[in-house]
């Protein structure tokens, strides 16, 4: 810092206003006084992250009540399975803020972009840039990078064709405005809503799905399950599929992983033909499936490359060699994936200080980043998050070395760090998270998973330890403790 720069004080600087900024947010919090400072960044013009920028016909995957930073209650008053709208998600995200700042000092800057940190004797040294351009420093004790899987919205797919047109989910009104046919690109969650949406909106238009290996959608009537004798005797609660999945695992089975997991809650418009979903893949109900499926002219495992004219009309071109006429005017639409699509450089989950946090995917301890936020976040304030031997995942490099989403080392990633919490946390961190789909089911049966684990953690992290210990000799990334706790696992 030179002489005539002035940097601002805080006791803790976050990056990142979405569902993780909040965790994050709501967790320091917890651990500061009601006059300490939290300066908090976000490059959008208002609190939301991804939220912001997503498509207008957006809805939560679960039931709302169960998407929040920290255990912060939405005053929304609709029925228990109500999944948001994107502008009620906007609004609960704006309360969650406002109560949180109503119990610390939080400096709101958005529309600043991070430009670079740097650790010194005196904490972290944080370089902003403010919407005029102009270069600012923060000071902070603390640095929480909350850029979580670092979402923008897809641009439309550049075409060859000039008889085609190409558009995305955030430009999708003068698509149902038309009766041209439509192909959409990509099939999973996007892809799924927008299909719904328009097979609703206008029945009897020709809509097709391309959606190369495909992305395997949860069932929510499974993972959960409407009604009374649902909720307590029925589904598989998310809980039990992560046990199950990478008590299966080896590090080496991923296929036959996937033939359990599509036949335990698996559904999608070209059925058993698909792969695991980049993230962890989204949640929809039987109804929702076959109204799409029912709707759909075709769906196919193919893989867009272009659109052309030859001879005066439009073909669409796939990776195969296939090629498809279409009529002139219709409509692209690109519900490619969002998430694990581009590369970052390499940092460190955790500093070797403890002072800086990283919540990303090229070195990640638990892939869902609101789960992430909220957990390691509470180890940054307790001291375990430098000093534990968790093991971080090269998320990125995995997905590269793979060909395919790197979705089954997320669950014995996340059960074996979690273990580690767990022996370290006061219990009532992890009665506090309230974004907990097991929260959907009775007490009696969230007490039954709870004791399962106390009783079953430590052996079982032996084995996910063995898996991922697998992943990282077979396919050569980094899987293990971060460099300065190397030798403590």
């Amino acid at each position: 810092m030179t002489g005539s720069q002035h940097a601002d004080q805080c006791e803790v600087c976050i990056l990142g206003a979405g569902i993780a900024g909040l965790n994050a947010l709501v967790v320091a919090a917890q651990y500061l006084g009601s006059n300490d400072k939290v300066v908090l960044v976000d490059r959008r013009p208002r609190v939301g992250g991804m939220w912001v920028d997503t498509y207008d016909y957006v809805r939560l995957h679960q039931p709302y009540q169960l998407f929040t930073a920290g255990n912060i209650k939405w005053t929304l008053g609709k029925e228990r399975g109500y999944l948001a709208s994107k502008p009620e998600i906007l609004d609960h995200l704006q309360h969650c803020l406002n109560v949180v700042s109503r119990q610390v000092d939080v400096d709101e800057r958005f529309g600043w972009s991070y430009v670079s940190h740097e650790e010194t004797d005196r904490g972290v040294q944080v370089t902003l840039q403010d919407p005029a351009g102009q270069t600012r420093l923060v000071e902070a004790k603390r640095l929480i990078k909350a850029f979580g899987f670092q979402v923008d919205p897809n641009p439309p797919l550049p075409v060859s064709s000039k008889r085609v047109r190409s558009t995305t989910p955030n430009d999708l009104g003068q698509v149902v405005e038309s009766d041209a046919p439509v192909w959409i690109i990509g099939g999973g969650k996007t892809g799924l809503d927008t299909a719904h949406l328009l097979i609703t909106r206008c029945p009897g238009r020709e809509v097709n799905m391309v959606v190369g290996r495909g992305s395997i959608a949860l069932r929510r009537d499974v993972l959960l399950p409407a009604g009374f004798r649902g909720r307590w005797f029925g589904g598989m609660p998310f809980t039990t599929l992560g046990a199950q999945l990478a008590k299966r695992y080896d590090g080496t089975n991923e296929d036959e992983l996937l033939r359990w997991y599509y036949s335990a809650l698996g559904t999608g418009p070209t059925g058993e033909k698909c792969d695991f979903a980049y993230g962890f893949g989204g949640v929809t109900s039987d109804a929702e499936m076959a109204v799409i499926t029912g709707g759909l002219r075709r769906a196919d495992n193919e893989r867009f490359t272009d659109a052309v004219d030859r001879n005066g009309s439009p073909e669409l071109v796939f990776r195969s060699g296939r090629t498809e006429k279409v009529p002139e005017g219709t409509w692209l639409v690109n519900c490619t994936g969002l998430l694990l699509r581009s590369s970052h450089p390499y940092e460190p989950f955790v500093s070797p200080s403890g002072r800086t946090l990283s919540i990303q995917q090229r070195s990640t301890a638990i892939p869902l980043t609101l789960q992430a936020a909220y957990f390691l976040s509470h180890l940054m304030f307790t001291g375990g998050l430098h000093t534990l031997p968790l093991y971080e995942l090269d998320a990125e490099g995995l997905r590269d070395k793979l060909g395919r989403s790197p979705l089954p080392a997320g669950f014995p990633l996340t059960l074996y760090n979690l273990s580690l919490a767990f022996d370290h946390l006061p219990a009532k961190v992890f009665a506090g998270f309230g974004s907990d789909l097991l929260l959907w089911y009775p007490l009696p049966r969230r007490l039954a998973a709870m004791l399962r684990f106390q009783r079953t953690h430590r052996r079982d992290r032996e084995h996910h330890r063995a898996t991922l210990d697998t992943i990282r000799e077979r396919y050569d990334v980094r899987c293990g403790p971060l460099e300065h706790l190397a030798g403590r696992a």
